[in-house]
């Protein structure tokens, strides 16, 4: 087995990118989630509940931020410092530190949303546990979990059954895997990625329940049946959620490697091993 496909999704819910390699550090990939929109009550907003978040495109910059709207309208924003406002924000049930980015953004997002949203930023204040027994650790701006993969023979069966295939980007993974059976993550308690820089070894914690957005198209946003009333008829597990994809976490070894001064970074094609 190997990596095949890795993601990149630097602001929660907005559209991401393929790249090549991804850098690791205590909260994952460098810069994947550590952007995210929030309302007037300083909730988190995501493509549940607006939609046309996925007609924006986020792309890490070299001193923070580029969005870019479907008409190509874009806008450079620097990553907040240790005088950016303050913000307690929440995450689902986790109340967390983030850095607001400023009213340009907050200006130019309201206006591509048509609704009135901050941008913030995870400083270098940020701390958001996990739960026990791992609160030694830590994770972004992420739903539950540092990273999240997919097999890809999961996408390929569910892409059988379909008339119209969909792509990954749906499921929104850091890391596709390719060499295994359909579903075979479901089943994974730990993962080993054999990188440049030494084995690196995960814990497979939980598999990804799945909300609506893999039921919206990932560039316009539009709802769609499908893929999830295809999954629904055979990924349907007994407490009525959908699965599809496994979440990471570091194990302490490799979590201590994450927090060192040189992290590690996957790879296209680096080898993988699971247990």
């Amino acid at each position: 087995m190997k990596i095949s496909a890795l993601y990149h999704f630097p602001v929660k819910s907005m559209q991401g990118h393929k790249c090549k390699s991804l850098p690791l550090d205590k909260f994952g990939a460098v810069n994947d989630r550590r952007w995210m929109l929030v309302d007037a009550d300083n909730q988190f907003i995501s493509q549940r509940r607006l939609r046309s978040m996925a007609q924006l495109k986020a792309t890490a910059a070299k001193e923070g931020l580029r969005l870019e709207n479907a008409e190509g309208e874009r806008i450079e924003i620097h990553q907040p410092g240790s005088d950016a406002e303050l913000r307690t924000v929440r995450v689902w049930q986790d109340d967390v530190t983030a850095r607001d980015a400023g009213d340009a953004a907050a200006h130019w997002l309201s206006e591509q949303l048509q609704t009135p949203v901050r941008l913030v930023a995870m400083g270098e204040e940020f701390s958001r546990p996990l739960q026990a027994p791992r609160a030694d650790r830590q994770v972004g701006f992420a739903d539950g979990a540092p990273l999240l993969v997919i097999g890809q023979a999961s996408l390929d069966d569910l892409n059988s059954r379909l008339t119209e295939p969909v792509s990954m980007l749906r499921f929104r993974p850091n890391l596709v895997v390719s060499g295994s059976l359909p579903f075979a993550e479901d089943n994974w308690k730990t993962i080993t990625i054999h990188t440049y820089d030494g084995p690196l070894v995960f814990d497979c914690t939980h598999p990804c329940a799945r909300c609506a957005i893999p039921g919206l198209h990932p560039f316009t946003g539009r709802v769609q049946k499908e893929p999830l009333r295809t999954l629904a008829s055979y990924r349907r597990w007994e407490d009525g959620q959908i699965y599809f994809g496994m979440n990471l976490t570091p194990t302490e070894t490799t979590a201590a490697l994450l927090c060192g001064q040189n992290p590690p970074t996957i790879h296209l094609n680096d080898k993988v091993a699971v247990s």
